[in-house]
């Protein structure tokens, strides 16, 4: 077992980091190591045990042989969208079709040169591991006044041949009235253990409204840590929506700094889990200005041994009169083995806001299960029935239709429903 605690980071692991200078981030990652579970943070979720025992090579996996069959088997049926093709977190162009006008990418291969920067987010080890990690980071451009006609999906194929690193590191920034939708979706190309360590930065610029929805579901011995920050200027709407399905162990780092008057700030997710999979979703909501509004919804469906943690934190900040800021966790337990911590929580500065939070955690409702089945409707039809109802508020903030229908029909084959 390689060792990657504080204190104790083993030479093999610095040394399989590719050479690329950032000294800050090498200084954090030497100073904090990769967290344990005496991290507060990290207290449910023991993912540096978890890849000091499955990932027996830190170097980066390198790209593999994709073929058309790979692209069009990812395909989703009835979505018309711009392909974006990563390969082992690097951009493949061959097999990717990209908008001819209004959208500029380019790769970054040195983090010093790299579009943008947030300073703050270098407090998290995972987050400095993937600036030393990543080999070719990709920055997207959507110019002024700029409405992409079709969603940007972004495949992401993953293959690992022994235990290795994935690192992709994708900047995105809408400049002032664009819009934009962004669709995420990963293939584990075989049933290796990987761990996929991905970072997305967004800039959403005055009176830009952008969407990025992903999917969460490959090998069962898959572990990924997330990290997603987004900054949100005046009159802006972002919106973050995660579907999670399949994993070892994921850790999904969300923050949304809501930095100009008027912007919203949108955060949905959903976690199916089955099996011995274990979710994470941590997220930050920072009200730094008035006038904003924010809006986050979390549901969780868990059976077997499996385990889910949801950690909410909105600031409010003193400036930011008139703010707007609901948070709400839920959760569902099939199965006595299955497991949920979760902490919403508030930090307000301000007087005249409007803030709430909350979290529920039980089982099916056995009344309104009764109530279905003295109607004639079959047992089995009334689970399938009462599940979809409670993630389809969820769900319901997918603005693409194809896209939805299919985590619909990911859903009801997760769930083994069918109407």
């Amino acid at each position: 077992m390689t060792t990657i605690l504080k204190d104790n980071i083993s030479e093999n692991f610095l040394a399989a980091l590719p050479s690329i200078k950032d000294d800050k981030a090498l200084n954090l990652l030497k100073d904090q190591g990769l967290p344990s579970t005496k991290n507060e943070e990290y207290k449910y979720t023991a993912i540096t045990k978890k890849i000091a025992s499955d990932i027996t090579d830190f170097h980066q996996a390198s790209p593999a042989l994709l073929s058309d069959q790979d692209i069009s088997g990812a395909a989703i049926d009835g979505l018309e969208a711009y392909i974006l093709v990563l390969n082992n977190g690097i951009l493949d162009l061959k097999h990717s079709t990209l908008p001819v006008s209004g959208f500029a990418i380019t790769e970054i291969a040195d983090s010093t040169t790299a579009p943008f920067h947030t300073d703050d987010i270098t407090n998290d080890s995972f987050m400095a591991l993937n600036r030393l990690s990543y080999l070719k980071g990709i920055s997207i451009h959507i110019p002024r006044n700029t409405v992409l006609d079709k969603p940007v999906m972004v495949l992401n194929f993953i293959q690992s041949t022994a235990g290795q690193i994935i690192s992709p590191k994708i900047w995105i920034e809408g400049a002032e009235n664009a819009e934009a939708i962004f669709l995420e979706k990963t293939i584990s190309l075989d049933k290796n253990p990987y761990f996929l360590n991905g970072s997305i930065e967004v800039k959403v610029g005055s009176n830009s409204h952008l969407h990025y929805y992903r999917i969460q579901n490959q090998s069962k011995q898959a572990i990924e840590v997330n990290s997603f920050h987004a900054d949100v200027s005046k009159d802006a709407t972002f919106t973050s929506f995660v579907l999670s399905l399949q994993g070892n162990m994921i850790r999904n780092n969300v923050t949304l700094n809501l930095n100009g008057s008027g912007c919203v700030g949108n955060m949905y997710g959903l976690y199916i889990l089955n099996g011995k999979t274990h979710v994470d979703n941590h997220t930050n909501v920072d009200h730094t200005q008035p006038h904003c509004d924010s809006n986050e919804l979390y549901k969780g469906i868990l059976g077997d041994s499996s385990r889910g943690v949801f950690n909410g934190k909105i600031f409010v900040r003193q400036d930011a009169q008139k703010t707007n800021a609901f948070q709400q966790n839920n959760n569902i337990l099939l199965s006595e083995d299955a497991t949920v911590n979760t902490k919403p929580q508030l930090e307000i500065w301000a007087d005249d806001v409007k803030c709430s939070h909350g979290c529920t955690t039980g089982q099916l409702d056995e009344e309104a299960m009764f109530y279905l089945q003295a109607r004639g409707i079959g047992k089995e039809q009334a689970r399938a029935l009462l599940l979809f109802a409670f993630a389809g508020d969820v769900i319901d903030h997918i603005k693409v239709d194809a896209f939805k229908d299919y985590c619909i029909d990911l859903i009801h084959e997760t769930l083994g429903t069918n109407f």
